[in-house]
């Protein structure tokens, strides 16, 4: 087969302070950089994501003819300039690889660009104009994915993760290498079906280590391959949704598809009546800095493990900077003895430090530089320059495993009983190198507050003594209800069992 491999994602937060222009996806972070041409088919070797593997699986007696591949840490809406700069190259490549079998994406879901409400299904738009109706075109997709209805008219597959921590990336990339297969071989379409969820589901809450998810993606994995009523199901996926995005189709999505029109509807309303059930379960207990950091420093003891504050608001992950100070600040006021905030994103202060020295003490003002906290300002304080690296380094952990970060100048400072590591570019702590390089071992520490929602628990997770997700400033809104939603359509209940918004 002619395969075509390309990928363009982004997570968009509408209420972030800072958009994503084109210099975001062409620099390396969490991810490599932007990729065209052969680069493509080789910068992902060994790492968790989906296009890897993808390629892994299509790579034997197919020639796949790669497009663009780019992604930038999530934040508010995609430039237009970005967007079309982007699409123009993916449009451009995919013309020029002549006639194809197949084309596979990699995506995100939940992105939103200054002239397009669901960025994802004008790509797939773009894409199958190319391409035509005769053509498979398969996408993945990330949990998190608010799908639209025009991502599933003009895919043929839309293939969702199943885990949050997304520790099945490459895994997702590869069922989806198997579901192209299947149709380009048959030469026959699946049969779709769509449910759309009505309540918002909250980030933290949609972690599939707990329940009601742990149960709920059991069944949908269960349901796959199932004989329902007159047919097999091909492929299901839940996408939880994105929710701090103010669009109308916001929210949870059940896609199914089946040899038969019965098989997929059958698939699809299954999980959509067991997440329905669910709804009552989906909650979260949200603690505030102050009582967090007071909770941990009364419960965290040597030898137990860290007390982990997941720093939720400011989750670079989600929209965040990864700079307010809301828990740092209360780690220093109330006294916190081996307690350490990681990554903290200040690349003024991080230059500083670093041209200080190592052992080196100078007053900083920390953080709270971008905005994310209006009502915020620096911590002004002395700190001791502790550690000086480049932030080169390899992530080990089950969530970024094999990616090689690339954070900038990154310093470890202290101040008290307070650590903070201190990158120059933004980057969600979920692997345990993203502290281990600056030679502290996380295992180590009393009290250990990370700039994420859930993705740390791969990683920190079976080492913590306990996982506080804490309420302190930052534009991802833990309580959905605090957020100004103008867009939503009318009926949708913002938070499970809450209130309907517009009614």
């Amino acid at each position: 087969m002619r395969i075509a491999v390309g990928g363009f994602q982004h997570e968009t937060n509408t209420f972030a302070p800072t958009k994503a222009d084109y210099a975001a996806f062409e620099q390396a972070d969490s991810w490599p950089a932007l990729q065209r041409g052969e680069a493509l088919l080789s910068a992902f070797g060994g790492m968790n994501v989906p296009v890897a593997g993808f390629i892994d699986a299509a790579s034997a007696g197919n020639t796949l003819l790669p497009l663009v591949w780019c992604s930038a840490t999530p934040s508010a809406h995609v430039t237009e300039d970005a967007f079309e700069r982007v699409m123009a190259m993916m449009i451009e490549d995919l013309r020029a690889a002549g006639p194809v079998d197949a084309v596979y994406l990699d995506l995100h879901g939940a992105m939103v660009t200054e002239h397009f409400d669901d960025g994802e299904g004008e790509i797939l738009r773009r894409v199958r104009a190319v391409i035509g109706r005769d053509v498979p075109l398969v996408a993945s997709l990330d949990l998190h994915a608010n799908v639209t209805a025009q991502m599933v008219d003009e895919a043929d597959a839309l293939i969702g993760y199943r885990t949050y921590p997304h520790v099945d990336m490459a895994e997702t990339g590869a069922r989806a290498a198997e579901h192209l297969f299947r149709l380009v071989r048959s030469g026959q379409r699946q049969a779709k079906a769509m449910r759309r969820l009505d309540y918002l589901i909250p980030l933290t809450a949609q972690c599939t280590l707990i329940e009601p998810a742990a149960e709920l993606y059991a069944l949908v994995a269960e349901t796959e391959g199932r004989m329902l009523g007159n047919g097999r199901v091909t492929s299901v996926s839940f996408t939880t949704g994105f929710p701090p995005v103010d669009i109308p189709e916001c929210g949870p999505v059940v896609v199914a598809y089946g040899e038969t029109e019965a098989a997929a509807e059958a698939a699809a309303q299954r999980i959509a009546d067991a997440a329905r059930e669910a709804e009552s379960d989906f909650k979260e207990k949200l603690w505030s800095a102050r009582d967090a950091v007071a909770h941990a420093i009364r419960h965290s003891a040597p030898g137990k493990g860290p007390v982990v504050l997941a720093d939720t608001q400011d989750n670079p992950g989600a929209g965040g900077n990864g700079d307010t100070i809301g828990i740092l600040s209360e780690l220093i006021a109330q006294d916190a003895r081996n307690a350490c905030l990681a990554v903290l994103y200040d690349p003024e202060s991080a230059a500083r430090a670093a041209q200080a020295g190592e052992g080196a003490r100078l007053t900083l003002s920390l953080g709270a530089k971008t905005g994310g906290a209006p009502d915020e300002r620096p911590v002004e304080a002395e700190f001791e320059v502790l550690r000086i690296t480049n932030g080169e380094f390899l992530a080990t952990g089950p969530f970024y495993g094999g990616s090689r970060m690339s954070l900038g100048t990154t310093v470890r400072l202290r101040h008290g009983g307070v650590q903070v590591v201190v990158a120059s570019r933004k980057g969600q702590c979920a692997d345990k190198e993203m502290i281990r390089h600056t030679g502290l071992d996380p295992r180590e520490l009393g009290i250990l507050a990370v700039k994420s929602s859930v993705h740390f628990r791969a990683d920190f997770g079976p080492m913590a003594s306990e996982v506080l997700v804490v309420e302190s400033p930052g534009p991802n809104t833990a309580d959905l209800a605090k957020l100004p939603f103008r867009r939503l359509r009318k009926g949708l209940r913002v938070t499970p069992m809450g209130a309907a918004f517009g009614g």
